[in-house]
């Protein structure tokens, strides 16, 4: 497997044996016919005969066998949903063989679900400017598509098309689901035992958008790796906020590391509360906060100053001692990034695992969607949501939410007297992704009530006015609290003390994954957001 990081912008495709299925042009029928040695290749020797006339007769001879087979081939396995799939990336598509454009065009009569047309280029042994096994053909694909030739992904099933590939400079994949012997020597830098196995390859070679690594790529990298260290008790994995390490007999640290990358006014405040609310949703107490604050060049001293006062000004408010961290001039950014580092303690036995969820257990959330989100616009998109109507006071108002990003308060009482079986802060994605990271690291199902979301107006108005989905918006200051159905009045009673607006949305389903939503009464599907609907904005 290439380990190494690689970007694919064109996949070029052998076409017999890669993309329709091996085994139906009889090779050995040709070198009989035409009297081809075994210590040749068919086209090789076809090239070096003298007299023009044998040659023309297995040309033809050639033509026509292969002609028939292709009316008998077949698309291989996944071929077609796979090359419908890559096209959807928006990714060109050729087809590089050592075929007739003839047998092809024949042979793909015979898919059902594609055409000729949805390949960019295909170059056959009728085009002098792509020959095979040589790279020129790669090359040729490469340039007529404006690409460096290391962007390109050539996928074949025999060594012609690696060597191709590799003399071209190509990333290579080498489709061999027999493990044939003749291919175990081979250099490429994938194999694969099936097309399919295609499909994550160029995946992992797609740029990714804004936001946080999609929760199934988290996943997958994250289960290659061992944690041995028995005094973590909370390892990473998705929907974890924190890992938690034993210190001593009782003692818990608490550790928690978060970059703001969206907001540039009050970015120290947003800064200190994500992390702090991190680290509160363990059961635990934010106690020491270490920045690293990039800035790009042509920031003022002013604002870095700013930034640092903020900081400061905020720890001090939340007993949280910022005790270091470094301060960098970069063109890495542009626009001002903190990465934020945070620490707390616990008792162990006071500590908040999200794996002690359990089945019947209702689910709270604090506030409303999108807090945070609705600040952040407010703040940094006032000039635009006037123009499109919001009122002056609903702005001030979205602005105002800044003030009610810290979940400390109903983190405390809900890990007080051990009532939250699990806490889970929404952060980007919004309430849609925090309520499944919940699920995966709880490792039960949640079934929620889509009428029982509470939506501030502000944060509607602002949804509507941007075609944003508030579901999918960021939202710090907001916390997802699981407890019993025994404690759950109760626990809701001293949020709403508090002053904090509080509503059960739904409960613990049996283990599994994933969410059962329903709105109306009526089952529906949950909706997924692959980066930040705030990211639209930015």
């Amino acid at each position: 497997m290439h380990l190494k990081g690689y970007l694919v912008k064109a996949v070029l495709f052998d076409f017999d044996g890669t993309l329709t299925r091996p085994g139906i042009l009889d090779f050995n029928l040709i070198r009989r016919t035409i009297k081809c040695p075994e210590n040749k290749t068919i086209l090789e020797y076809i090239d070096s005969l003298q007299d023009l006339g044998i040659k023309q007769e297995a040309i033809a001879c050639l033509d026509k066998i292969e002609y028939q087979a292709a009316g008998k081939s077949l698309p291989n396995r996944y071929a077609q949903t796979l090359i419908r799939w890559i096209k959807l990336q928006g990714l060109p598509v050729g087809i590089l063989t050592r075929n007739s454009r003839a047998s092809v065009l024949r042979a793909l009569e015979n898919f059902d679900t594609i055409d000729p047309d949805i390949f960019d280029l295909i170059l056959t042994r009728d085009d002098p400017m792509a020959p095979k096994p040589s790279g020129d053909g790669v090359l040729y694909f490469a340039n007529h598509l404006g690409l460096d030739p290391g962007q390109v992904l050539m996928v074949g099933d025999y060594l012609f098309d690696i060597e191709a590939g590799s003399a071209a400079g190509t990333l290579t994949a080498l489709l061999d689901p027999d493990s044939r012997d003749v291919l175990k020597e081979a250099v490429c830098d994938f194999r694969m035992f099936g097309l399919e196995d295609l499909q994550m390859i160029i995946r992992e070679g797609l740029p990714l958008g804004s936001g946080k690594l999609p929760n199934e790529m988290l996943k997958t990298y994250l289960s290659q790796f061992d944690f041995e260290d028995p005094s973590v008790l909370i390892n990473p994995g998705v929907g974890e906020d924190i890992a938690a390490v034993e210190i001593s007999g009782n003692d818990v640290l608490v550790l928690k590391s978060d970059p703001i990358t969206f907001a540039t006014d009050a970015i120290g405040r947003y800064s200190v509360l994500v992390n702090a609310n991190d680290i509160a949703t363990s059961g635990a107490v934010p106690r020491w906060f270490l920045t690293t604050l990039l800035l790009p060049p042509g920031i003022t001293p002013s604002c870095v100053r700013q930034i640092m006062n903020e900081l400061f000004d905020v720890s001090k408010q939340l007993n949280i001692t910022l005790c270091g961290g470094h301060t960098e001039i970069t063109d890495a950014v542009t626009r001002p990034v903190v990465v934020g580092m945070m620490t707390g303690t616990v008792h162990r036995r006071d500590l908040i695992d999200k794996k002690q969820m359990a089945q019947g257990d209702c689910v709270l959330l604090t506030k409303g969607v999108a807090v945070e989100g609705t600040a952040i616009i407010a703040r940094e998109f006032g000039t635009l949501l006037r123009q499109k109507g919001m009122s002056c006071e609903d702005i001030a108002a979205g602005c105002g939410f800044l003030e009610q990003l810290s979940i400390l308060e109903e983190a405390r009482l809900a890990a007080r007297n051990r009532l939250a079986t699990a806490m889970h802060d929404v952060t980007e994605g919004g309430l849609a992704t925090a309520l499944e990271e919940l699920s995966i690291a709880g490792g039960h199902a949640i079934a929620v009530d889509m009428d029982k979301i509470p939506v501030f107006n502000q944060t509607k108005r602002i949804c509507e006015l941007l075609g944003l989905d508030p579901l999918g918006l960021i939202g710090s200051g907001s916390l997802l609290i699981c407890c019993s159905s025994a404690d759950c009045s109760l626990l809701i009673q001293q949020i709403c003390a508090a002053g904090i607006d509080v509503a059960e949305i739904g409960r613990v389903l049996g283990p599994g994954t994933g969410i059962k939503a329903s709105k109306g009464g009526q089952s529906l599907s949950w909706p997924r957001f692959e980066v930040d609907e705030i990211t639209r904005l930015f």
